[in-house]
Formats: structure tokens, C-alpha cells, sequence
């Protein structure tokens, strides 16, 4: 499920930094128009994400301030731009003291900046799926 916001960001790059600048610096979690009905019927939640700012994004912020995860398995999942996830596995912790917080799995995606959007194709596809198999055994998602 994809977490959206009721007011979506900026489409200019730049302008979008500058307000989740502002919302880390704030501490201001930006409201969503996704809604889950019935959370609790959930065991497990992948939390995908991509860094930044080197931090968890502020909408994801929201949605884990939003619902109770208390005695879920959590398993984070995130890409980059090349500097790894920051501090987001980091603040999933933070936000979810009752969950069963998994190792997280990070990969590099793309480069905004740049605009390099999500670039996990062709080989580097295969590359991320041989990596993502791995991880899921590791910790006992796949066998």
C-alpha cells in the first residue's frame, strides 16, 4: 500500500527538500490521505521507504505515529542515493518500542538531484533481487 499524503509535495525537487527540511526541523508530520481499516488484523508489515535528508521521510513518520504496531513484526526495507539509510531503521525502532523490529534491507536507488529516479533495472534488478532473497532468508521471511 502506498502512503500518500492529503497535500502531496511540490513537484519541483528542490522545493520538496526545502519543505522536508523544514518538517525534520519542525518536527511537523504532514497528514495522510491513506487510511488502513483494520491494522490489527496484520502480523507482519514490510515498511519500505527511501532516505531522506539521511533520515525516514516525514510522511513515513506519520504513519508510524498514526497506527499502533505494538507486538507486529516490522521489517523495514529502504533505498538510497549512495549514503545509506541514515537514520531511518533508526527511527523505525524509535517509533515502534513495541514491535519486532527486523534488520533492515537497503539498496541504492537512485539520485534525485540528479534526476535519477528509482534506477533498479536491467541487471541491476537481477542484482537487487539475488540481494533481497538473502536478506528475506536471513531473517527468516523466506525460505
Amino acid at each position: 500500500m502506498e502512503v500518500e499524503l492529503e497535500t502531496p509535495y511540490p513537484a519541483d525537487y528542490r522545493a520538496t527538500v526545502q519543505q522536508v527540511v523544514h518538517e525534520n526541523e519542525t518536527g511537523n508530520l504532514p497528514p495522510l490521505k491513506t487510511k488502513i481499516e483494520q491494522m490489527e488484523q496484520y502480523d507482519v508489515i514490510f515498511l519500505g521507504f527511501p532516505t531522506w535528508d539521511m533520515q525516514l521521510p516525514p510522511p513515513m513518520k506519520s504513519f508510524l505515529h498514526q497506527y499502533d504496531l505494538r507486538g507486529k513484526v516490522v521489517v523495514p526495507f529502504n533505498t538510497n542515493g549512495g549514503y545509506g539509510p541514515g537514520s531511518g531503521f533508526d527511527t523505525v525502532r524509535e517509533f515502534c518500542p513495541r514491535s519486532s523490529i527486523q534488520p533492515g534491507f537497503t539498496i541504492r536507488g537512485g539520485a534525485e538531484i540528479n534526476g535519477e529516479l528509482l534506477a533498479i533495472k536491467d541487471a541491476k534488478a537481477d542484482e537487487a533481487r539475488s540481494q533481497i532473497e538473502i536478506w528475506l532468508k536471513k531473517i527468516g521471511m523466506q525460505k
